[in-house]
C-alpha cells in the first residue's frame, strides 16, 4: 500500500470520528457523571464496538445486510431501542450520575457493554464501513493487508477520538458543580440519545 491510499483514508476517517454521534456522546455523559475510571470504560467499549463493526463487514456481513431487509430491519430496530432506552435512563439519572449509575461492583463492566452495544448494534456502522473502505483500496494489491492496515487506522483514529472526548469531559467535571448543570447535562444528553435512536429507527437503507 502506497500512502497515496493510506493518507486520504486517514484523513477522511479522522474528520468522520470527530463529528460527534451516539457513542461519543454516551462517552461524554460517562465522563461528565463519574470522572476518568468511568471515561475508560467507555472509551474501551467504543474501540471493541467498532472492531466488531468493522470486521463483521470486512467478512461479509455487511453485503448480507445490504442484501436481507429481514435482517437489517432486526439488527436497526435492537440498535435504535438501546439507544432511546440509554436515554430515558440518562435523562432519568439523579444530577452527577450518568445512564448506569448504580452502587453494584459490576458497573464498570455495564458502562463497558453499553459503549459496546451502542457502537457495535447499529447496522448502518457495518453498511457505512462496506461503503467507505473500499474507496481506498488498491485492486492492483493484496487486498487483505489493506484491509488490516485500513481498519487498525480507523481503530486507533476512533479509539483516540473517544478518549480525547472523555478527558475532556472529566476535566469539565470538576466545573461542574451545580445539580441543575449536571441535571440540564444529563437531559440534553439523554434527548440526543433518544433523538439518535428514533433517526436510527425511521432511517431507511438506499434503494428499500
Amino acid at each position: 500500500m502506497t500512502l497515496a491510499h493510506w493518507l486520504p483514508f486517514a484523513i477522511a476517517s479522522a474528520i468522520l470520528v470527530a463529528i460527534p454521534g451516539p457513542t461519543v456522546l454516551l462517552v461524554v455523559s460517562y465522563a461528565l457523571g463519574h470522572g476518568r475510571r468511568y471515561a475508560l470504560a467507555t472509551t474501551a467499549g467504543v474501540a471493541l464496538g467498532d472492531f466488531t463493526s468493522m470486521t463483521a463487514s470486512m467478512l461479509g456481513l455487511g453485503v448480507i445486510l445490504a442484501a436481507s431487509a429481514a435482517l437489517f430491519s432486526a439488527l436497526k430496530w435492537i440498535g435504535a431501542a438501546y439507544l432511546v432506552y440509554l436515554g430515558v435512563k440518562l435523562w432519568r439519572a439523579p444530577a452527577g450520575e450518568g445512564p448506569a449509575a448504580d452502587t453494584s461492583e459490576t458497573r464498570t463492566g455495564r458502562i463497558f457493554a453499553h459503549a459496546y452495544a451502542v457502537t457495535a448494534l447499529n447496522p448502518k456502522s457495518i453498511i457505512f464501513f462496506v461503503a467507505f473502505v473500499p474507496q481506498f483500496i488498491d485492486p492492483h494489491m493484496a487486498i487483505a493487508p489493506q484491509i488490516v492496515v485500513f481498519e487498525a487506522t480507523f481503530l486507533v483514529l476512533a479509539t483516540l477520538n473517544a478518549f480525547g472526548y472523555a478527558m475532556l469531559a472529566a476535566a469539565a467535571r470538576k466545573l461542574v458543580r451545580s445539580p441543575r448543570v449536571q441535571r440540564a447535562i444529563n437531559r440534553t444528553g439523554g434527548t440526543l440519545l433518544i433523538g439518535a435512536g428514533l433517526f436510527a429507527a425511521a432511517w431507511r437503507k438506499a434503494g428499500a
